[in-house]
C-alpha cells in the first residue's frame, strides 16, 4: 500500500518509520540536528510548494530519506489507516 505525500510523491507504507509534525518535533535539538544532517547528505526531499507542516521519515535497509510535506501529520496518519486498525482491536 502507498501513502500520498503531496505533489506527485508516494511512498510505500512499509518503508515509513515515522510521521512527525514539524512545529512540535523541531523543538528538540536532536530532531533539528537529525534534519540538518539529512539535508547536508542530500537525503531530504521537499514535496511541498507551500508552508511545510510535517515530515515523513522513510527507510529501506540502511538508506533513509526525509520527505517534507505541506500535509498535516494527522491527515497523513488518517491516510495510513493505522488509527482505524487500533480502534478495531
Amino acid at each position: 500500500m502507498y501513502l500520498h505525500l503531496g505533489q506527485d510523491t508516494v511512498v510505500l507504507m512499509k518503508d515509513i518509520i515515522g510521521i512527525f509534525d514539524l512545529e512540535t518535533s523541531t523543538i528538540s535539538q536532536t530532531t533539528r540536528d537529525t534534519l540538518a544532517a539529512a539535508q547536508k547528505s542530500g537525503r531530504v526531499v521537499n514535496v511541498s510548494m507551500e508552508m511545510p507542516k510535517s515530515f515523513v521519515l522513510c527507510g529501506k535497509g540502511k538508506e533513509t530519506k526525509v520527505y517534507i510535506t505541506q500535509i498535516s501529520s494527522s491527515t497523513l496518519l488518517k491516510r495510513t489507516g493505522f488509527t482505524d486498525e487500533i480502534s478495531n482491536l
